[in-house]
C-alpha cells in the first residue's frame, strides 16, 4: 500500500513540477521511485534530497522545486522568489510523521511557517571535505547515498510492454486474438524503456589528494551500491579495481578493504600510466564502450603530460561522456596549471569541482542530464 501511494503523489508531484516550468519525464519519476523505496521515508532530508536528486536537472530549477516541495507535500505557505536555496524546504523541528503523512495522503499542514534561509543543511553541503569532523563525514555519507542514485539513463534496444508505446507487440497480439477467435480486440503496444548507463568512475587516491580520498570513497562506495553497470577505480602509481570490494553495505569495511587493496594509497601520481592500464585492460573488454568515464583527481601528473593526452583520447573515444572532477576547482582562485590537468581538458566534456556535498550534487545533476554522446 505504502509502495502505491509513493507511486501516485510521485507522479502527481512530477505534474505539478511540468506546471511550474521544471520537465519531468517517466525516466525521472521512476527514479524518483525507486529513491525513496531505498531511503527511510522517516527522514525529511532522505526524502527531500532524493527527490531533488532525480526530478531536477538544472541549478536554476532548484527553487522552483523547493517552493512546488513545500506547496504540495506539506501544504506550507509558499515565499516569493527571491533567491535560490540548497537546504530543504522545511525546518528539523517538523515532525517525521508530517512528511510520511505527506507522502500516503498527499497532504500535512505543520501549522507553521517555512522559514527559508542559513541552517546546518546549507552549512554542511557548503563545507569542504577536507574541513570536515567524523560527526560530519557520517551525515555527509547518508545523503551521499541519495545523490549517488542519479544515473545517467539511456534508451534500451529491447523493447517491453507498454500501453502508451509506439509499436505493436504482435507476439503478444496473436496470443490475445486466440482468446477472441482470431479477432484483435485487444492491442498491447511495446516500447523501449529507459535504463541505467554504464558508469566508469577512476579515483585519484595519491598523496595530493589524501584530504579528499575519504569523502570521495565513499560516494564511490554509494555509486557501486546504486545498481548495477558501475565500475570503481582507484589509481595513484598503478590502477585497482575496487568494484568487487566497494559491493558491501558497510562503507567502513569497504573504505579499510579498498585501502588494503589499493597498496600505493597516497603515494605519487602517474595518471597517464594508469589511463594506459585502464585502456589496454578494461578498454579491450568494451567496459568504456558507451559509458560515462568520471575521472576523480587534481590533475598532478609526475610522468610526461603527453601520456596522458593520448590516453584521454582513447578513452574519449570509446566513452560516451568525460567528466572530469577536481577538488581545488572549488576554490574560485583556481587554475588548472598542472601538466596532467592541462593535457587532460580538451578530451574532457564537462569539467567539475568536488570538494563538497554542494559539487556533488552538481555532478550528480550532470550526470542524469546527459541525453547526446559527448553533450555532458
Amino acid at each position: 500500500m505504502q509502495g502505491t501511494a509513493i507511486v501516485r503523489h510521485v507522479v502527481t508531484f512530477g505534474r505539478v513540477l511540468r506546471e511550474v516550468g521544471i520537465e519531468v519525464g517517466p525516466g525521472r519519476a521512476a527514479n524518483a521511485v525507486r529513491g525513496l523505496g531505498a531511503v527511510d521515508l522517516t527522514r525529511q532530508d532522505d526524502v527531500y534530497f532524493t527527490l531533488r536528486q532525480t526530478l531536477v536537472s538544472r541549478h536554476d530549477e532548484l527553487e522552483l522545486f523547493d517552493r512546488a516541495f513545500v506547496a504540495w507535500f506539506l501544504r506550507g505557505p509558499v515565499t516569493p522568489l527571491v533567491r535560490q536555496t540548497l537546504e530543504p524546504p522545511f525546518p528539523e523541528r517538523v515532525a517525521a510523521d508530517t512528511l510520511r503523512s505527506g507522502l500516503d495522503q498527499g497532504a500535512g499542514d505543520t501549522g507553521r511557517p517555512q522559514e527559508l534561509g542559513a541552517s546546518a543543511y546549507e552549512l554542511l553541503r557548503e563545507k569542504d571535505f577536507a574541513e570536515m569532523t567524523s560527526d560530519e563525514f557520517e551525515r555527509v555519507r547518508r545523503l551521499m547515498a541519495a545523490i549517488a542514485r542519479t544515473r545517467p539513463r539511456r534508451t534500451s534496444r529491447r523493447r517491453s510492454p507498454d500501453p502508451r508505446g509506439d509499436r505493436l507487440d504482435l507476439r503478444r497480439l496473436l496470443r490475445k486474438s486466440l482468446r477472441t477467435g482470431g479477432e484483435p480486440i485487444e492491442q498491447p503496444w511495446k516500447a523501449r524503456k529507459a535504463v541505467p548507463r554504464k558508469l566508469v568512475v577512476l579515483c585519484d587516491v595519491s598523496g595530493s589528494m589524501d584530504a579528499y580520498a575519504r569523502a570521495l570513497l565513499f560516494y564511490l562506495h554509494a555509486i557501486v551500491g546504486s545498481g548495477p553497470g558501475v565500475e570503481a577505480f582507484a589509481f595513484g602509481t598503478r590502477l585497482t579495481r575496487l568494484t568487487h570490494d566497494l559491493a558491501t553495505r558497510d562503507p567502513e569495511a569497504a573504505l579499510a578493504r579498498a585501502n588494503a587493496i589499493a597498496v600505493d594509497w597516497g603515494s605519487g601520481t602517474r595518471i597517464g600510466a594508469s589511463l594506459r592500464e585502464f585502456n589496454a585492460i578494461y578498454g579491450r573488454r568494451a567496459l568504456s564502450r558507451g559509458a560515462v568515464v568520471v575521472v576523480v583527481s587534481d590533475g598532478w601528473e609526475r610522468d610526461d603530460p603527453d601520456l596522458v593526452a593520448r590516453e584521454m583520447a582513447k578513452l574519449a573515444r570509446a566513452a560516451y561522456a568525460v567528466v572530469w572532477v577536481n577538488p581545488l576547482k572549488g576554490n574560485p582562485e583556481y587554475q588548472p596549471l598542472a601538466g596532467g590537468m592541462r593535457a587532460a581538458l580538451p578530451f574532457v566534456d564537462r569539467f567539475l569541482p568536488g570538494h563538497n556535498l554542494r559539487s556533488l550534487e552538481e555532478l550528480g545533476a550532470v550526470l542524469a542530464g546527459i541525453e547526446r554522446r559527448h553533450a555532458a
